[in-house]
């Protein structure tokens, strides 16, 4: 049976500004996405029952529940071949860590099952049903580091310099929901009307994140005597950007054991894409 492996890579938001709230109760927001090169990693293969299977490190996540599962069921009625699939997630990725772990499983998840199920739909396609799942999903499914808005459906795509970061996980999980829906969450910060420089942008739900969970605070805190530091998305995880490996992997070296961490590259292109673009090479 056909099968294949990919990547559910990273994302940091680099910087994170929420510009208003919807009727819908959705934000509106700009923010800047980069991929790094580390994540959960996922094998598909396809079977003759017609069913879908996760195994793997799932947590405690009822199947119903989980972005993996939801992003099959999505593309069922687009199938050319009548097979299901069985999914092994090897989790490396925190959940609730803000580093797009859920988001980026579903993203992945799409674009694996599009090709095993020969559903021939267009990123733009993936990207719709992705956004039904979450407003990261559009993001991984295109694969590009980008410059996003609306609801972080608004991609427009950016090359920056390779830099290393080290991303820590201070052990608390954010309710991405909780931030959102929290009355002291600034909403108005005014749009970028110019060229953004990361020195005049900052992440909007930090300051609410670090009174709600102390240890972001102390973990922003601790990093930052390698370098500027900031959270990513809604938080838990913080990173501070380094010039190479070594400096990333000295930072991580000297971590308290209270907290996780990991060091990786950033990339332009998602490290799924890359990979799902070389397996499609060998399927000619």
């Amino acid at each position: 049976m056909t099968s294949l492996s990919l990547m559910a890579p990273a994302k940091l938001n680099l910087f994170l500004h929420i510009n208003a709230q919807r009727a819908d109760g959705y934000h509106e927001l700009e923010t800047l996405f980069t991929f790094l090169d580390f994540g959960d990693e996922l094998n598909f293969t396809c079977t003759q029952q017609d069913d879908i299977e996760i195994e793997g490190d799932t947590g405690a996540i009822a199947l119903e529940d989980n972005l993996i599962y939801k992003a099959a069921v999505a593309l069922r009625p687009f199938r050319s071949v009548e097979t299901g699939i069985s999914i092994k997630l090897s989790k490396k990725l925190p959940m609730g860590g803000g580093v797009g772990g859920g988001s980026s499983d579903a993203a992945t998840t799409l674009l694996a099952i599009n090709q095993l199920w020969k559903c021939n739909l267009s990123h733009q396609k993936l990207a719709e049903i992705g956004l039904k799942l979450g407003a990261d999903v559009p993001v991984f499914v295109n694969g590009k580091t980008a410059f996003a808005q609306g609801v972080g459906e608004k991609l427009t795509a950016v090359n920056l310099p390779q830099r290393w970061f080290c991303v820590v996980f201070p052990n608390v999980h954010v309710s991405t929901g909780a931030v959102f829906t929290h009355p002291d969450l600034p909403r108005n910060t005014p749009r970028l009307t110019s060229g953004w420089q990361l020195a005049n942008t900052n992440n909007d739900c930090e300051a609410l994140v670090k009174k709600l969970y102390p240890e972001v605070e102390k973990t922003l805190g601790w990093l930052l005597k390698y370098g500027p530091t900031r959270m990513t998305g809604t938080g838990a995880c913080c990173f501070v950007e380094l010039d190479c490996a070594t400096a990333a992997q000295r930072v991580l070296d000297s971590l308290p054991s209270c907290w996780q961490g990991f060091v990786a590259p950033s990339t332009n292109i998602s490290p799924a894409h890359t990979q799902l673009d070389s397996w499609l090479k060998m399927q000619k």
